[in-house]
C-alpha cells in the first residue's frame, strides 16, 4: 500500500478516513505491514485533527474574549 502524506481538505475528511481505518484495522484481515501503516496513518491523521482542534478552540477564544489584547491560555482538558 503507498504511503499516503497529503494533508486531508478538512477535518471531517480526516475523521472519515481515520474511522475507515480503524474498521480496516479492526477487521483482522491485514497482513501486519498494511496494518503497521494503516496504524501509522492513523497517527497522523489523529494528530492533524488535534491540531485543527486547538486551532478552533483559539478562534473561539478570541472571538469570545472581553478585550482585544486578553492573552490566550494554553487549553488544558478537566480530566487530565
Amino acid at each position: 500500500m503507498p504511503k499516503k502524506t497529503e494533508v486531508p481538505a478538512s477535518f471531517e475528511t480526516a475523521l472519515v478516513e481515520l474511522e475507515q481505518i480503524v474498521t480496516r484495522l479492526e477487521s483482522g484481515d491485514l497482513a501486519l505491514e498494511e496494518a503497521l501503516n494503516e496504524f501509522e496513518r492513523g497517527v497522523q491523521l489523529a494528530r492533524q485533527g488535534q491540531v485543527k482542534l486547538q486551532q478552533a478552540e483559539q478562534r473561539v477564544q478570541i472571538l469570545l474574549s472581553d478585550s482585544e489584547d486578553a492573552p490566550l491560555k494554553p487549553f488544558t482538558p478537566d480530566n487530565e
